[in-house]
């Protein structure tokens, strides 16, 4: 990679949110390296035709491996922006759901994400310089019935995102929180979501929620929530109880509720 070019790291690049995050990132000048669970091949291709070098990566960032394999291709050159996208959901009630499932969620939603996150801050704070947008959701602020794990993992990532934001302050690293709603990606078609209202209702685009997070990211900003419906629905949940938010959710994302 040529390093007169700002260099990203984009995960969960294979398509939705983390996809158009690479959009925008190769549109406004920078390498990239993307990562996935899957091939990225295609995508590699599509990006490398904005003039930049695009290298994919096929890793699983719920494993420790996953993690260093990634590590191990940029430790030694400039990191210049990281967006940590990679994340899945799950639906259905919990004790119904496979652990191991359960598990791969939690993995990928906070433990890959933490840990890739670790390691590319503690470069950047050496460097005196980058940015780091996290995508989390405004799931983070409800009671995710019938979504309770991955509604879980938000709440854990949003906060989190904020903390360490002000950890870094004075060091020239930023952290930003990008926290989308329903957006229309596979999302709900991985998380066994389609029977579901959440799952057939109307979502925003992906591509506006990509460039609201990344427009943030560039001018350092703590946090976004990508529209306006979005934002109104996260400032109710500050004012009506926990035990309401749940049953809410419920109505949204219980088996069957597209037939209601």
């Amino acid at each position: 990679m040529i390093e007169s070019r700002p260099f990203a790291i984009v995960t969960g690049a294979s398509s939705g949110i983390g996809l158009e995050l690479a959009r925008e990132a190769a549109a406004r000048g920078y390498d990239l390296l993307i990562a996935a669970d899957r091939s990225l091949l295609e995508q590699a291709a599509e990006l490398r035709a904005e003039g930049g070098n695009v290298v994919p990566v096929e890793v699983d960032l719920a494993t420790r491996e996953g993690v260093e394999a990634l590590y191990a291709l940029v430790k030694n050159r400039r990191i210049d922006a990281l967006l940590a996208n990679a994340g899945h959901g799950l639906g259905k009630g919990f004790l119904d759901q496979d652990f191991a499932d359960v598990q791969h969620v939690i993995n990928t939603n906070i433990t890959g994400t933490l840990d890739l996150i670790q390691k590319v801050a503690r470069q950047m704070r050496r460097q005196m310089s980058g940015k780091i947008l996290i995508t989390g959701s405004i799931a983070g602020f409800m009671p995710g019935t019938f979504q309770a794990v991955y509604n879980g993992t938000k709440a854990f990532i949003d906060s989190f995102s904020y903390a360490l934001r002000n950890e870094l302050k004075d060091t020239g690293v930023t952290v930003t929180c990008l926290m989308p709603g329903a957006t229309d990606t596979d999302f709900f078609a991985r998380a066994d979501l389609l029977d579901t209202k959440v799952g057939t209702d109307e979502k925003a685009d992906p591509a506006d929620v990509a460039k609201t997070g990344f427009d943030a990211m560039e001018k350092g900003e703590a946090g976004v929530i990508a529209g306006m419906s979005n934002k109104i629905r996260a400032a109710l949940a500050n004012i009506v109880p926990d035990t309401m938010l749940a049953e809410q959710h419920r109505k949204m994302a219980e088996p069957g509720s597209a037939r209601n």
